[in-house]
């Protein structure tokens, strides 16, 4: 298990604290434990990730409470470090996410992130965005803070509301959404620097730290963290950039492939054989397991 930069039982304080967490989104446990040798704080795992990774499909909702549960599993076997989890629409009513919250912290996440989308739901930066009632929502944070088992795990709601309802209405479910219990508050998909200012300035006096996505491509301006946490915010997650460096990476290597018939084209771009056992630590697990069988 690689070493983690903070320990899981603190995130929850730490994300009130400056300097700004920047969480690299990740898929599954060699982009986890990728991330964190790079020096990531913590890590988020993308639903979309996943749903493109595993599945080779979008982020319509067709990824599974169990699949995502299995992920995290692994990932945590293989990292301590704190780990978000997009936890979607909590996979259902109020009851299915106390069951998502309590399968999902097992597994070893740190925090939830939950959203008011209706099922089956879609990317936040997709159009054509369904939501359920502010107040459903509002019971499906409570429902979700009644079921972890500890209180340092961290319940961050996110509203979709900017899209189909418009800002003020996201930002007043927003609001209800802190007074439910959220421990911190994601106002997804503003489509302006400004906008991103005036969230900052509406949820001021929730008390509560903000989160701010940054898509490639996607409706909000990508702005570096430096500059969000200028600008009030805790947390920023880049969460599908690696999946969409390693598809160019990989289109680019089977073409070569098919082209070429060999990886020679290729190789100064990829590890070789010996490289790549390193970074996986390949060594210094033939060099556990022959401790143990000198032992045994």
């Amino acid at each position: 298990m690689s070493p983690a930069s903070s320990l899981p039982g603190s995130f929850k304080a730490r994300i009130g604290q400056r300097p700004i967490v920047l969480a690299p989104g990740i898929y599954d446990a060699l982009t986890a434990s990728l991330a964190t040798d790079a020096g990531a704080e913590a890590l988020y795992l993308s639903g979309a990730a996943v749903a493109y990774t595993r599945l080779g499909r979008p982020d319509i909702g067709l990824t599974s409470m169990t699949e995502m549960a299995e992920t995290i599993a692994l990932i945590r076997d293989r990292v301590a470090t704190p780990l978000i989890v997009d936890a979607d629409n909590g996979h259902g009513n109020a009851l299915n996410m106390q069951r998502t919250m309590r399968i999902f912290e097992r597994a070893g996440a740190n925090a939830l992130q939950i959203e008011d989308q209706s099922y089956p739901k879609r990317c936040g930066h997709l159009a054509e965005k369904r939501l359920i009632s502010a107040t459903e929502m509002a019971g499906k944070i409570k429902a979700a803070a009644d079921a972890r088992a500890s209180d340092d795990t961290v319940i961050i709601a996110r509203t979709d509301a900017i899209a189909v309802e418009g800002f003020n209405a996201a930002i007043d479910r927003a609001c209800l959404y802190a007074q439910s219990g959220a421990d911190m508050l994601f106002v997804e998909a503003p489509g302006s620097q400004d906008e991103l200012g005036a969230i900052v300035k509406a949820l001021a006096g929730t008390g509560l730290p903000l989160m701010a996505n940054m898509v490639e491509g996607g409706r909000t301006p990508i702005k570096a963290a430096a500059e969000l946490e200028a600008q009030g915010f805790r947390l920023v997650i880049f969460p599908g950039g690696i999946v969409r460096a390693i598809a160019h990476a990989a289109q680019a290597f089977y073409a070569t492939l098919l082209r070429d018939g060999t990886t020679d084209a290729f190789r100064n771009a990829m590890f070789d054989f010996d490289e790549l056992n390193e970074v996986i630590g390949t060594p210094e697990m033939l060099a556990l397991g022959k401790r143990y069988e000198d032992n045994a």
